[in-house]
């Protein structure tokens, strides 16, 4: 399958996700990693170094084809590509939590070099729909950036939560890229530029996205999964205990489709088949692996697939011949098919064994067949199962039922659920005592996010003395929000906060999205409009009021506005809604947003004076010690020593600064993210164009320190009186 066809062995350590094969020269491939010691290097074995001596690049102490490029900050992610298509020769892009530098390794120059108050936790390169020059994007503190060659920043969106992985893809099939945005909210978003289309939820934070081909990407998250998506439909996923380090595709079989590559924490790396997930190749590595990449790194014509280990040990593998690509693919398939039948052929076989089990024990008490001897269940034994809303009690807090029952005296031996994102490790068992058993259960769910989830049961049903049991497998959807239960309205606690927007819908449609999408009583009448209904969260007794008129205007009254946005995306997508503008006032979250902002000015304010201080005392430095050293050569100990103590003691308050400017910093990042968050959330208030309209008109309030502006533009959508 793949032919290692070099090994290399580097004495530096590779952060883990940061590799990147690029040519920076325009012909002769390298490899550049980032160290754990602020550094990245740059392993060049065709040509000579001609850079030693240069300001940012020396040449390292320990080989003499690699070369260090000094960073002098904890790199956070770095790629390479062709970011000037005008020059012919990639640049290197190194991110940091401050800055973003995007190098010319051929003439030892940098193309820019940005400050970047959100940080880069993830970056890109590529062209993104239809902006025509090749973006570096950033994913940092809720927000994505755009830089151009020249450093000019040509977009700029946000996002819900802090951006771990990104990606180029074409999603739609429409020849352009859409962004893919992996982030620690568990949510995989795909932007066309700046606009969402689609979002996927997971079960973890999302470490690593890979285009494939066509619309076709895989995935890793922080829980060990791995695993392909076509467009917005899992393909497959695997689970492991072990950690994927980095994943890419690679076509390691000559067959024109890539097969996804998964480099593990316990430095294993795998190739996956595209279409089951099966694994198809594999080797080991000594210690975790840092990075896969491919590159034609021994410039023979031949791409390679580029294993790195945190260790440095480096291997290069080379696809299967092309002559025994047919013969291959035939055996491939065969066994493929072959594998399928022979598993078809065993759960066939167990199945008639089980038949003929009970048909014995049948014929051997057929007066106890009431009692199920050997597993007998009546023919017309039906499954059934329901969905309430249960308050709690004293005991056990508020969640939601699922009621499984028989539709005879049989018994419930055992339910097994799989269900994503509600219990730990996506499945759950309930198994009741002996003394306990009976033709209905009863189990208590508590989804932690709104978001529709299908519950898949395995069922054991029998009688008391049965030794087998029938199992019953079902589907059964969780509405989205389940985890709020209708109750009588109540003008005294209904919330001040509300979104207010009018839809051509006729009311009996919108009680059927409300059908599909809350948990309501068999007897609800809910009539013609105008009608209100109110609901109560199961999670913190917070109130939700939905008010439909005769002209079509809907006022949906809550104090959360993740709520709002949800019920409003939900509609939009329900009625098949383009573009929808709405008024929203959220009184209590925009006066913390107010004090959020303020502290973001007072950061900044202390930032600017801290940087200033520091640049002061280094400079003050700089003078002590060539006072000292003056001393020292004119033997005066005495001034020599004093001016050193000085030094000491200058050297102790800079240290403190840079404690409080480093404590200064991460407040400010926490700040930025919370106002990045406010404004995703307005923009997840509206629907299509209005939606990016508020998004980018925020932004321009911010840029402007326009505070007044922004508020009007979240109530209203729009800047303008």
């Amino acid at each position: 399958m793949l032919l290692p066809v070099f090994t290399l062995k580097l004495r530096h350590k590779i952060c883990p996700r940061m590799v990147a094969v690029g040519r920076y020269d325009g012909t002769h491939p390298c490899l550049a990693a980032a160290t754990q010691a602020g550094k990245v290097f740059i392993h060049n074995p065709h040509t000579k170094s001609q850079h030693f001596g240069a300001p940012r690049v020396f040449q390292s102490p320990l080989e003499s084809d690699v070369s260090l490029l000094n960073i002098n900050q904890a790199v956070s992610c770095l790629t390479a590509g062709v970011l000037n298509p005008e020059l012919g020769y990639d640049a290197l892009l190194v991110g940091t939590q401050t800055n973003l530098l995007a190098y010319n390794v051929y003439n030892n120059s940098d193309f820019f070099y940005r400050e970047v108050a959100e940080g880069a936790n993830a970056i890109v390169l590529g062209t993104l729909g239809d902006i025509s020059s090749p973006l570096a994007i950033i994913g940092g503190n809720c927000a994505l950036q755009g830089f151009d060659h020249e450093g000019n920043d040509l977009f700029w969106t946000v996002t819900g939560d802090n951006v771990h992985s990104l990606a180029l893809c074409d999603f739609d099939s429409d020849g352009k890229n859409e962004l893919l945005v992996g982030s620690e909210d568990f949510d995989i978003r795909v932007f066309k530029e700046d606009m969402i289309v689609t979002e996927m939820t997971e079960t973890e934070v999302i470490t690593n996205l890979c285009p494939m081909y066509g619309s076709r990407f895989g995935y890793a998250l922080s829980n060990g999964t791995v695993g392909v998506y076509d467009k917005a439909a899992r393909y497959w996923r695997v689970k492991s205990k072990n950690h994927a380090m980095s994943i890419h595709a690679f076509d390691l079989n000559s067959d024109g489709v890539c097969e996804l590559i998964t480099g593990w924490s316990n430095g294993k790396v795998d190739a996956r088949s595209d279409r089951t997930g099966e694994v198809i190749f594999k080797d080991n590595f000594s210690s975790a692996i840092a990075g896969v990449v491919e590159g034609d790194y021994r410039m023979d014509g031949h791409m390679q697939l580029i294993c790195c280990s945190v260790d440095g040990e480096i291997r290069g593998y080379l696809p299967g011949a092309a002559e025994t690509r047919g013969n291959f693919m035939d055996n491939s398939v065969e066994q493929d098919m072959i594998r399928e039948l022979s598993q078809k052929k065993q759960n066939l076989l167990l199945e008639l064994r089980n038949y003929e089990e009970n048909a014995k024990a049948e014929q051997s008490s057929p007066l106890n067949e009431a009692d199920g001897q050997g597993g007998i269940i009546p023919a017309n034994t039906k499954l059934h199962t329901a969905l309430s809303v249960s308050l709690g009690n004293e005991t056990q807090a508020a969640h939601v039922e699922l009621c499984v029952s028989t539709s005879n005296d049989t018994i419930i031996r055992a339910v097994l659920i799989f269900a994503e994102g509600i219990f730990l490790g996506e499945s759950h068992v309930v198994h009741p005592s002996t003394h306990s058993l009976s033709s209905s259960l009863r189990i208590p769910l508590t989804p932690p996010k709104d978001v529709p989830v299908d519950l898949h049961l395995k069922t054991f049903v029998g009688y008391r003395s049965s030794t087998q049991f029938h199992v019953f497998e079902l589907t059964r959807q969780l509405p989205r929000f389940s985890m709020y239960a209708l109750t009588s309205p109540d003008p005294a606690s209904q919330p001040l906060s509300y979104v207010n927007f009018t839809i051509a819908e006729r009311a009996q449609r919108v009680v059927i999205w409300l059908s599909q999408n809350f948990l309501l009583p068999e007897d609800t009448d809910i009539q013609n409009a105008p009608f209100q209904v109110c609901f109560t969260s199961l999670r913190n007794s917070s109130q939700l009021c939905i008010k439909i008129k005769l002209s079509g205007e809907i006022t949906v009254n809550t104090d959360d506005i993740d709520l709002a946005g949800d019920i409003i995306q939900s509609m939009a997508s329900f009625f098949a809604i383009e573009d929808l503008q709405v008024e929203a006032d959220f009184p209590v979250y925009f006066e913390e947003l107010r004090k959020v902002l303020f502290k973001v000015d007072e950061y900044h304010s202390v930032h600017q004076k801290l940087s200033a201080d520091m640049a002061d005392n280094s400079n003050l430095i700089r003078s002590v010690l060539v006072r000292a050293e003056d001393a020292r050569l004119m033997r005066d100990m005495k001034t020599m020593k004093s001016r050193y103590m000085e030094l000491y003691d200058l050297n102790k308050d800079l240290l403190n600064e840079y404690k409080i400017r480093c404590n200064n910093h991460t407040e400010l990042l926490e700040n930025l993210k919370a106002v990045n968050q406010a404004i995703q959330r307005a923009g997840r208030l509206r629907v299509g164009k209005p939606k990016n309209q508020v998004i980018t008109a925020c932004r321009d309030a911010i840029r402007n320190n326009n505070i007044n502006t922004l508020f009007r533009i979240m109530r209203v959508g729009t800047a303008s009186s």
